[in-house]
């Protein structure tokens, strides 16, 4: 009989072990160690049409929030039942846990359909945001081949809090799925942050990114400032969007021109109470100038929290050295209908405005995208990039790799 090397047929094995663990995706993992929770986004690109509700279903998520989150204009007739298109990128606000020592998000479930398979549900219906193995997992489930139809299974979402900040200044976090025609500095410029910090954040030794890697993406945002016993305390908004508060009563908007949070009356709203500012004609988001010789008197009625039910109005005057121009708003979009074949080959998709939106908002039912709990801020947020199946999902790939093995312990018994 042949006689056998030990040494050659553990490198091989070890070869193939390296390369099973190599084609896992990998996504950021943010330890955590509390019951904290924050607003996140997920990147999500439908695979098929879809309507707006049906996509708020896949992600137990309100369809609005997820219209006004991209600045898409919710005042279209029936705007929940309207069709987005296959291809269309959109950001999807989740709440982002604390489960089993890591962030997650697990307040999404799916029923199965007669011809899913789990890597269907996870490569088709979510876009990547979850592997098979992690499905399996999550849901115990023993044979993955066999999936009863009507069967509800928890879908656990990658996403980030670093405690709402980036270098220390106010942020929300997107799960961004990588495609093959992105590079990080496409997606640092598309998002306007840095390689740098892309690289900080998802503790990355070089700019290499593959497609299916899923990465942390800080959003600038606009943070409130109001006290802890507000309900809404620590309200933060990503720029260039929109949300609401105190109950549908008050809607928020952040950006373009800076990074200072704008609340006024929701006009839709109904059971509000008073929005006036005390000893003062102004109501909520009302701001009134003064030019004189010395600069310009502003005065403003300005938001500061829900509490106990109540909208608090915070009356305030203040010398400039000039008068602030108009309020601007984000730019709202049409509902879309079509996808653009550049805005899908190009880096990091999501809707914009075409330059005809309009600057007001033509809708106040904003629901809210970003409630975070009042935590301390950190300098700078710092994760660790691991396979997206977790260990957990590379050992689930073990019994191939054993086969493997032993395939290349016969053949090299033979060869020898």
């Amino acid at each position: 009989m042949p006689s056998q090397n030990p040494t050659a047929i553990a490198s091989s094995c070890f070869l193939i072990l390296v390369n099973v663990v190599l084609v896992l995706s990998k996504s950021t993992i943010e330890p955590c160690s509390n019951s904290d929770y924050c607003n996140a986004l997920l990147g999500y690109t439908l695979d098929t049409d879809l309507k707006v509700s049906e996509v708020g279903s896949l992600f137990n998520a309100d369809p609005i929030s997820i219209l006004t989150v991209n600045a898409i204009d919710i005042s279209y007739p029936d705007v929940e039942n309207h069709i987005l298109p296959s291809q269309l990128f959109l950001k999807i606000p989740v709440t982002c846990s604390c489960v089993d020592g890591i962030r997650k998000s697990v307040s999404t479930h799916y029923k199965t359909r007669p011809s899913d398979t789990l890597a269907s549900i996870a490569n088709k219906v979510y876009s990547g945001l979850v592997s098979a193995d992690q499905l399996r997992e999550a849901n115990n489930i023993q044979d993955p081949d066999v999936l009863d139809v009507g069967v509800s299974l928890l879908v656990p979402l990658p996403c980030t809090c670093f405690n709402g900040t980036d270098n220390s200044l106010p942020a929300v976090y997107l799960s961004y799925v990588v495609k093959e025609v992105d590079t990080l500095a496409g997606i640092a410029a598309r998002y306007s942050t840095t390689v740098t910090d892309l690289m900080n954040v998802n503790a990355m030794g070089s700019t290499a990114i593959k497609a299916a890697d899923i990465l942390a993406v800080p959003l600038p945002a606009c943070a409130s400032n109001f006290p802890r016993y507000a309900s809404d305390r620590a309200l933060i908004v990503p720029n260039g969007s929109y949300a609401i508060t105190a109950s549908h009563c008050v809607q928020c908007s952040c950006g373009p021109g800076n990074l200072n949070l704008y609340c006024m009356p929701a006009s839709l709203a109904v059971s509000c109470s008073s929005m006036q500012c005390k000893n003062s004609n102004l109501m909520l988001g009302n701001v009134t100038m003064q030019q004189s010789s010395a600069g310009c008197n502003v005065t403003s009625c300005s938001y500061g929290g829900f509490v106990n039910g109540t909208i608090m109005t915070t009356l305030s005057t203040s010398l400039q050295p000039r008068c602030p121009g108009p309020q601007q708003f984000p730019p709202l979009i049409a509902p879309p209908s079509s996808v653009s074949k550049d805005s899908v080959s190009a880096p990091a998709p999501a809707p914009e405005s075409d330059g005809a939106g309009s600057t007001t908002p033509k809708s106040s039912v904003v629901p809210s995208t970003g409630l975070l709990p009042g935590v301390s801020p950190i300098s700078s947020p710092s994760g660790s990039v691991s396979g997206a199946s977790s260990l957990m999902n590379s050992l689930a790939t073990f019994p191939m790799a054993f086969i493997l093995c032993s395939f290349v312990k016969f053949m090299m018994f033979f060869s020898l």
